[in-house]
């Protein structure tokens, strides 16, 4: 059984930043392992993912630049450094894994990952 449960989210001014990390508890056959954010009114967005065969990172377009995914020492902690935030930034963040299987051209796509945590809830506002 997969469990993911995300941490560390906060409400913040324009331009602050903040690290959520993401705990998971038995996805060792998982391929990958991504961050999305829901936003009200707005579809479920990837912002990053990792695919553990070679350890490569892939980012959706919203987290260029400025949000870094990253894996802890321990390998079952997942972290979303997030730079330089912005207000159309705030929504709720998932962590999310998919099972051993895992298409590299759907990484970004929510609808591969069957496993997901509650979520973290970040607001970017002054």
């Amino acid at each position: 059984q997969v469990q993911l449960v995300e941490s560390g989210g906060d409400s913040v001014q324009p331009g602050g930043s903040l690290r959520l990390s993401c705990a998971a508890r038995g996805y060792t056959y998982s391929s990958c392992v991504g961050w999305f954010r829901q936003s009200p009114g707005k579809e479920r967005e990837a912002l990053a993912a990792i695919y553990f065969g070679d350890g490569s990172f892939y980012y959706g377009s919203s987290a260029s630049g400025r949000f870094t995914m990253s894996r802890g020492n321990d390998k079952n902690t997942l972290y979303l450094q997030m730079n330089s935030l912005e207000p159309e930034d705030s929504g709720m963040y998932y962590c999310a894994a998919t099972d051993a299987w895992c298409s590299l051209a759907s990484i970004r796509s929510p609808a591969q990952y069957l496993f997901w945590g509650r979520g973290t809830q970040v607001t970017v506002s002054s």
